[in-house]
């Protein structure tokens, strides 16, 4: 039996979760909340399943997100198919959802879009979250790409490794001297400030067991930003983990006491591979997508050379 599925409907779905709002749904798409609550019943009824679980937050069953997969995947290929007739899609542009880490995309990420993103009528939908996380938004169908720390491709998606990005534990040479006098120790760091990203960051626990020490119940400082987060380091606020590309400027590792910042341990860095996962339709937006972000990789990564550090 041929399941036939109506676009308005898909759209209502895909809208609400976006949202999180039936109401804010309906505003986006100029109908009433009665319109968006009955195009969803009529959907779950057609499939004979649920597709969203009435939650706070709302979130779609795992039917739901194959729907809403299915969604994506169909938006980019009309959007395409338009763009080949020369028919504009909706406002011109074709939405690119894409998941990425907050560490990537505040230094290399953008700039290997921009240049493909000023070219074609594209408008850019990145989520952020860790680099364990954004496989998830991919299974789920949320995002068309994304960078993450997992080597596994999924069933219907590629893999390419991108490279290594290399953190280092810093903090101001006044901190160290203040906190670590006598080096890093187990009594030591339970007594000084860390700052870290999220409830989910776990790299400053995985350093201190790379050096031989235990993860510790320290004092903490949470900074879900990367720009106030490595910002508090800089001025003397606790320590953390920076990648190398955000540190340049910061850290001169022949003259650690002149530098802004210096290493806990100096030499002791932890490596986070990451890898682009994206969708295996043929879609021309998507080779083009793939191919600037391997490129960008290219030119701001360390080369995975061997089997790198993975998170747990």
């Amino acid at each position: 039996m041929s399941l036939s599925l109506d676009p308005k409907q898909l759209s209502a779905l895909h809208a609400v979760i976006e949202e999180q709002s039936f109401d804010k749904a309906a505003k986006r798409l100029h109908v009433t909340q009665s319109a968006i609550s009955q195009r969803i019943r009529q959907l779950e009824e057609k499939l004979g399943q649920a597709v969203i679980i009435r939650s706070t937050p709302l979130v779609p069953t795992a039917t739901g997100q194959r729907v809403l997969k299915f969604y994506h995947q169909l938006s980019l290929l009309e959007g395409e198919l338009s763009l080949s007739l020369d028919q504009a899609t909706e406002q011109g542009f074709s939405r690119m959802p894409v998941a990425v880490n907050a560490d990537s995309l505040d230094t290399w990420f953008p700039e290997a879009l921009a240049p493909l993103v000023d070219q074609h009528p594209w408008v850019l939908d990145i989520k952020i979250d860790d680099q364990e996380q954004t496989h998830h938004l991919l299974k789920t169908g949320e995002v068309l790409g994304c960078v993450s720390a997992s080597s596994q491709a999924m069933q219907g998606c590629d893999c390419f490794p991108l490279g290594v990005m290399r953190y280092r534990a810093l903090a101001t040479p006044g901190y160290i001297a203040r906190y670590f006098p006598e080096g890093v120790t187990e009594e030591t760091v339970a007594e000084a400030p860390v700052v870290e990203f999220n409830h989910k960051d776990e790299l400053q626990n995985h350093f201190l067991r790379h050096i031989g020490l235990n993860g510790a119940l320290y004092p903490k400082h949470r900074i879900p930003a990367t720009g106030p987060y490595f910002h508090l380091i800089r001025l003397g606020l606790g320590w953390g983990m920076v990648p190398d590309q955000q540190s340049q400027p910061y850290l001169d590792l022949n003259d650690p006491e002149n530098s802004i910042v210096a290493e806990l341990v100096p030499g002791q860095t932890i490596d986070v591979p990451l890898y682009w996962h994206v969708w295996n339709l043929k879609s021309e937006s998507l080779k083009l997508l793939t191919k600037a972000v391997i490129k960008g990789a290219e030119e701001n990564l360390t080369k995975i050379h061997s089997e790198p550090f993975q998170r747990t």
